[in-house]
């Protein structure tokens, strides 16, 4: 059997390098709350990991429901995986000695040792070595480095790997508006935009955070700041021998750099919504791009599911395409988006994470 795995703070423990590590409080209850996730994907006989059985198999037959109303429940597999516990009183008699297969969220040092810890066999496990190159092909070097080859006629984007304050200042002075990221950061975190009227060293909360940042992390990617009319993204899945695959369009909203939310439809209906901006040919030609130059990129280093986050940008009196903002190694909410595509053509719904009573929710309405 396989054992699925929510792990949202993913992101963050990655970014610490630490096998021993504990994540935010915000981390730790959305991984409470949602834990139940991968019952999307997940096949019969397959176990989910969650901290609270009942509370999840509440959840679970919650959104069953809600889909069923929806009629966008045919995605749903004939049976429900079984939920286990993830607390201290999993015992491997309890079946961990079973799996043959993981498939996490993301994978990092802290979650191959919590697993360890519970009686997974280590044989199943990424090695500590492939873990290292997992930590390093998510750096947001990797996308800088893939920009120039998905760069053809219709596209815009530029990405620059600065080590120095001073080398940060130099490029304010190119470009005006910058906006800097940290390598390693959480989805709408890690950001920090530069005022073209003040210099990055004359700002004491940007300058200590960026010195920081260097000490830490070694580095800071720098960018223009480019004219935003749309985010969506691509969702991939990589075999590990050098063979990357398709799996659809991700149409999502962010609030402050933040994920809210994405459009639930089937993928002709959101090539046509995203036709409005962009030519359906030139997204396809970038989706090509993708998959051949990141299967050699990932070529027996990773296996499983990628995103790559893009953005239409007005510039002058044209729309562009960045073909690539960032890519996440790891699974994304435009996979759990996918795992949901209404059955019907014209259905089309809004997926939600919403924070309410203490309690992070998936809700799902129609537009």
């Amino acid at each position: 059997m396989t054992l699925h795995i929510f792990n949202p703070e993913h992101d963050i423990a990655l970014a610490s390098g630490l096998s021993n590590f504990t994540a935010p409080h915000a981390g730790r209850q959305l991984r409470h709350d949602l834990g139940f996730l991968p019952a999307l994907w997940a096949a019969p006989g397959d176990v989910v990991m969650v901290d609270d059985t009942e509370q999840a198999e509440r959840q679970w037959r919650r959104l069953v429901n809600r889909l069923n109303v929806l009629q966008i429940g045919h995605c749903l597999t004939a049976a429900t995986p079984r939920f286990m516990g993830s607390g201290r009183a999993v015992r491997p008699a309890d079946g961990l000695r079973e799996v043959v297969g993981v498939d996490p969220w993301g994978w990092n040092s802290a979650l191959r040792a919590l697993l360890l810890r519970r009686g997974v066999k280590e044989d199943v496990l990424p090695s500590p070595t492939g873990l290292d190159a997992i930590r390093q092909l998510s750096h947001r070097r990797v996308g800088a480095s893939l920009l120039p080859r998905l760069r053809i006629e219709g596209t815009v984007g530029e990405q620059v790997e600065c080590y120095t304050v001073e080398q940060v200042v130099a490029l304010q002075q190119r470009y005006g508006h910058l906006v800097l990221k940290a390598p390693w950061s959480s989805s709408g975190r890690g950001l920090r935009f530069v005022n073209p009227q003040h210099a990055a060293s004359d700002e004491p909360f940007l300058a200590g955070w960026l010195r920081n940042l260097l000490l830490v992390q070694g580095s800071v990617m720098a960018e223009p700041y480019y004219n935003k009319v749309k985010d969506f993204g691509m969702e991939f899945y990589s075999d590990g021998d050098g063979h990357v695959s398709y799996l659809g369009l991700s149409l999502f909203h962010t609030a402050n750099g933040a994920y809210t939310g994405n459009v639930l439809a089937t993928e002709a209906a959101k090539r046509e919504r995203l036709s409005r901006y962009l030519s359906p040919d030139l997204t396809d030609a970038v989706r090509q791009l993708i998959c051949r130059e990141t299967a050699q990129v990932y070529k027996g280093l990773y296996r499983g599911p990628f995103g790559v986050d893009m953005m239409v940008v007005a510039d002058h009196s044209q729309l562009l395409l960045h073909p690539c903002v960032e890519i996440n190694l790891r699974r994304t909410m435009g996979h759990v988006a996918l795992a949901l595509t209404p059955a019907t053509g014209d259905q089309q719904c809004v997926m939600r994470i919403t924070y309410s009573d203490n309690n992070y929710k998936l809700t799902i309405t129609r537009r």
